[in-house]
């Protein structure tokens, strides 16, 4: 999972999944996470945006985010004592990419 621009690859880490408080069901799973870094810039702004900003916007800035593209759902069995495994869902990243920089809500 690499992108386009400067470096950006997928980054496999190990998550430790737990269905109940206690932790009587549980699991270490890996998963993709994308991790890396994107092109960006800052330079002063044009005439036209200091004269619709008041000369409150003298620098413009543009940038790009190391996002996922696409995710894959993948199911997990939990173990729950000796007999019992419980199937959780989770998500991994499939694919990565430089993107507009957005505020997450995760």
């Amino acid at each position: 999972m690499i992108c386009e621009r400067w470096s950006l690859e997928g980054q496999a880490f190990n998550v430790t999944l737990k269905r109940d408080p206690g932790g009587s069901c549980h699991r270490t799973h890996t998963i993709q996470a994308c991790v890396g870094y994107c092109e960006s810039s800052a330079f002063p702004s044009k005439f036209s945006v200091l004269l619709a900003s008041h000369y409150q916007h003298n620098i413009t800035s543009v940038s790009q985010c190391c996002t996922i593209s696409k995710m894959q759902k993948v199911k997990v069995q939990l173990r729950c004592g000796a007999s019992w495994h419980e199937t959780m869902e989770l998500f991994t990243a499939k694919a990565c990419q430089c993107d507009m920089c957005r505020l997450s809500r995760y």
